[in-house]
């Protein structure tokens, strides 16, 4: 027996975690002609698996080890399990969390009996600090994934799985970010059950292990996303990247708007709500689904985590609807004189339900309508586009463009005269007091401010737009930013930008 399977099997999870239901999703079984199957990992003390790979960590520390605390860098469900688990073994535990982790996962861990630490905009912040303080304190450091044993404290779910569920499995859907869930998942299943396909899911711009495994080595990505943040890891671990290389047979990449879906999908199924994260393992199972068109497959996802902020909601309600392909947008431009709107929205329009209408006058010449219309296959978007350019409108679609969707719809405008050259930058501030300041000191007597929009997501960082009064070619604008360190992209050649603002 391999060791691996050995230490799944011998793990002392159960002191902890509970054995969670294994439960099918009827209504969205019988719609898309398959067997779907939910591991209900929300489910867990601490509403996530962070507890099982945490917990079997701890508990095989020596004495010795015990007796100098524990201690782990984390802005999540991993702090939640270390926690839990240190005071469940009667251990001191010791968290460094960013300052930008929402309240409600700091008091999470406080009320599980952790000390908490606030240091730093982000978890490599965190982590250097977490460094020093075992450096002189000599607490031992807890892996969130690239550890043996929190490895095989994860791969306990596929031995639940093949005991809740003997039969047929077709394929399991895993959320992947350092790799640590998968990985136990993948060695445990495909030396048991090697038929059964281990497909792991990551957002595209979190997608660390698909980068890894396609180069062949563990590749570290320059940013991360931010809206599953669960599994918003740069470099995977070293010994999780050669167990997916070994067992895993792909990965599918998932944008915001998808994943936002999935878990609308899974609230319909079970009514409840997981993370961005705890729905990867849905969002990937659904488009494994809509681009094989498979049928009659017992397919399983992973709910990984339910540590969902409440304020998060309203982002993912309004994205879902993109993701479901049930919501397309456009810019339209028409002629600028008298009777021209009521004949665009009775040609166009008066047919279809509008989800978004924004129109803005520009010249005498003409003007340009945001418009938002209900779909139901994604053909339409191009079959709407071609309506538009029959009847004389120039049109682009917007559907798929970040810019529109995050900040125009909502500010649709234009440039007063005084503003001759303006720049505009998507920023990513921390939600953290005090990050607003921190960039007007940054950028200070160096350009002036002509736009700001504030779009709050309910996570550790806010959407920002900021247009600057400035020359196209102000080197001291960028050097300023780099140095201030928030995440940005330039969008002032974005044609949704070039329209409405």
């Amino acid at each position: 027996m391999k060791k691996i399977i050995r230490d799944i099997l011998t793990s002392r999870v159960y002191e902890a975690a509970v054995e969670t239901p294994l439960e099918q999703a009827v209504q969205l079984s019988h719609q898309l002609g398959n067997k779907i199957l939910l591991k209900r990992e929300d489910q867990q003390p601490v509403f996530s698996f962070k507890i099982r790979g945490a917990y079997n960590k701890i508990a095989h520390l020596s004495e010795e080890e015990r007796a100098r605390g524990v201690i782990t860098a984390s802005a999540g469900n991993h702090a939640q399990g270390v926690a839990y688990s240190a005071k469940k073994l009667g251990i001191s535990a010791l968290i460094v969390m960013p300052t930008t982790t929402p309240k409600i996962k700091v008091d999470a861990v406080r009320r599980m009996g952790g000390q908490v630490i606030l240091h730093g905009d982000n978890y490599s912040e965190a982590a250097t600090h977490t460094e020093q303080i075992m450096a002189e304190t000599g607490r031992y450091y807890i892996p969130p994934f690239d550890d043996e044993l929190v490895i095989a404290g994860q791969g306990t779910i596929a031995d639940e799985i093949l005991r809740q569920n003997p039969g047929k499995i077709d394929a399991i859907f895993i959320p992947v970010g350092g790799g640590g869930l998968i990985a136990g998942i993948a060695a445990y299943m495909k030396n048991l059950r090697p038929e059964i396909r281990i497909i792991g899911v990551e957002p595209t711009d979190s997608n660390a292990m698909h980068c890894s495994l396609k180069a062949g080595k563990r590749v570290e990505l320059s940013t991360v996303g931010i809206f599953a943040d669960g599994v918003a890891v740069r470099k995977v671990g070293e010994q999780t990247f050669a167990l997916c290389q070994e067992y895993v047979d792909e990965i599918i990449e998932i944008s915001s708007d998808e994943l936002c879906s999935g878990i609308k999908a899974i609230y319909q199924a079970t009514r409840s709500i997981v993370e961005p994260a705890g729905g990867l393992g849905m969002a990937g199972l659904l488009k494994y689904i809509r681009e094989t068109g498979c049928k009659d497959k017992t397919l399983i996802a992973i709910n990984s985590g339910a540590n969902m902020n409440f304020e998060r909601l309203r982002y993912v309600a309004e994205r879902t609807l993109i993701g479901e392909e049930q919501e397309a947008l456009f810019a339209v431009t028409m002629p600028e004189e008298a009777g021209s709107l009521k004949t665009f929205c009775q040609r166009i329009v008066e047919k279809r339900n509008i989800t978004e209408f924004n129109y803005r006058h520009i010249s005498p010449e003409k003007a340009h309508i945001f418009v938002g219309i209900s779909i139901e296959q994604a053909k339409e978007r191009q079959e709407f586009s071609q309506q538009l350019t029959a009847a004389g409108y120039e049109n682009i679609d917007l559907t798929d463009n970040d810019l529109a969707k995050n900040h125009i719809r909502y500010m649709v405008g234009g440039k007063p005269a005084s503003v001759q050259e303006e720049r505009l930058f998507r920023f990513w501030f921390p939600e953290t007091p005090g990050a607003l300041v921190r960039f007007l000191d940054a950028t200070r007597g160096a350009l002036s401010i002509s736009l700001f929009h504030y779009r709050m997501q309910g996570g550790n960082y806010s959407r920002v737009l900021v247009g600057f009064n400035s020359c196209r070619d102000d080197d001291e604008l960028l050097e300023r930013l780099d140095i201030l360190g928030y995440r940005f992209k330039e969008e002032t050649d974005n044609p949704a930008y070039k329209m409405f603002l």
